[in-house]
């Protein structure tokens, strides 16, 4: 096994020294995926000093995912507040997962990879890995746990539409921890033509380093358009955690702004940082949950995208730092606030945001922009009483 060492301040969204934030991070992986990783690094870091790289980022977000997304003062959901959510939901594939996925596709394009690899829970990281793979020619295996399948079939029937294979597994939970498990061992077995697409801050160094600049968009749009707003920054942004990318990014806005409240929202029945301890997972050190003796836990949350018994080690670096709260959300609470939306604001959010909004209509602040990661039609089989 290969570990990267070192440690890093806290001083806004920098690159991680070493591969590490403080104590999480890392590389604990097979030294056959070592040359893999060592590969990708040097390509990211080459474009994102690129300004082809960059234009050709910004064009495809612009033209293809349909960026910037507005922000959206939600007036009836909150009456006397002022509650903005950035519209995510209104990307291309309806989620954010799309911004992370453009910007590895052109990485793996610079590679000449032309096989990619995903994992998917709640199936929107899989749309966009299969969406992007069709807008660029490439051949696209998604790894879906079946319990996941099955709670999310709108997503399965859209990935093979968009020409993906998507590969069931039946191992354990059988939802993301084991999909991404079966990915990693996919990506081992192909390492010199495949491209593992991850789908959320998570896994060994540079992927939570990548994903948290590709999807640092949405913050940096964010904080200037509630400037533009209110003349003011928000008094608190809240956003689900789950791997951790849409907070991540959101959070990427505002974490030099001291005097911006940051919470982060982790669904009560898998919340790794709220219950879990340190330790190894899919090649991250970060919070996981685990027994005693390192055994992972099984989780649960109606949200299949916050199904996940870790977070990426950002996450727990800002966490231990005080810099991000992190509180639990309920199945009961995030459907609550599902609903809650649907009807008062004509907005059907995924479940997955649904816990943010749970925990943003109870802050005292009066200023809040809450991230709307991705919309719900994915999860009315889970939603709606049959």
């Amino acid at each position: 096994m290969n570990e990267m060492s070192g440690m890093n301040e806290m001083s806004g969204m920098s690159e991680p020294l070493a591969g590490f934030y403080g104590p999480y991070g890392g590389r604990y992986v097979p030294e056959t995926l070592v040359p893999a990783l060592d590969e990708l690094t040097a390509c990211w870091e080459q474009a994102r000093t690129d300004p082809g790289f960059a234009a050709e980022l910004d064009r495809l977000r612009r033209t293809f995912a349909g960026r910037p997304t507005p922000l959206y003062l939600a007036e009836r959901l909150a009456p006397g507040r002022r509650l903005y959510l950035k519209r995510e939901d209104l990307c291309h594939t309806g989620a954010h997962k799309i911004n992370n996925a453009i910007g590895q596709a052109l990485l793996a394009t610079r590679m000449g990879k032309r096989r990619i690899v995903a994992e998917t829970g709640a199936g929107q990281h899989g749309v966009a890995a299969a969406t992007v793979c069709a807008r660029f020619g490439l051949e696209c295996v998604v790894y879906m746990g079946v319990e996941d399948m099955r709670r999310q079939r709108p997503n399965v029937d859209r990935m093979r539409l968009l020409g993906a294979e998507v590969r069931p597994v039946e191992l354990g939970t059988r939802t993301l921890k084991e999909a991404i498990s079966e990915a990693i061992r996919d990506w081992i077995t192909n390492v010199e033509d495949t491209h593992y697409m991850i789908g959320s801050c998570v896994g060994p160094h540079p992927y939570p380093w990548i994903v948290r600049e590709l999807q640092a968009v949405i913050g940096e749009e964010a904080r200037a358009q509630i400037l533009q707003a209110e003349g003011r920054l928000p008094e608190a942004v809240v956003a689900c955690v789950g791997g951790g990318s849409n907070a991540i990014g959101l959070f990427a806005g505002f974490i030099g702004d001291p005097e911006v409240r940051l919470v982060g929202v982790e669904a009560a029945g898998a919340a790794s940082l709220g219950t879990g301890r340190p330790s190894i997972l899919h090649g991250t050190r970060s919070f996981v949950l685990a027994d005693e003796d390192g055994q992972i836990l099984d989780t649960h949350s109606v949200s299949a995208g916050l199904d996940y018994p870790g977070v990426g080690p950002e996450h727990a670096f800002l966490r231990d730092s005080g810099r991000v709260e992190y509180v639990p959300a309920t199945d009961r609470e995030a459907l609550a606030a599902f609903q809650a939306l649907a009807e008062r604001e004509g907005i059907i959010p995924a479940l997955e945001p649904a816990h943010a909004v749970a925990r943003a209509l109870e802050l005292m602040e009066e200023l809040v922009v809450v991230g709307l990661s991705g919309r719900g039609d994915k999860d009315l089989e889970a939603v709606l009483p049959r």
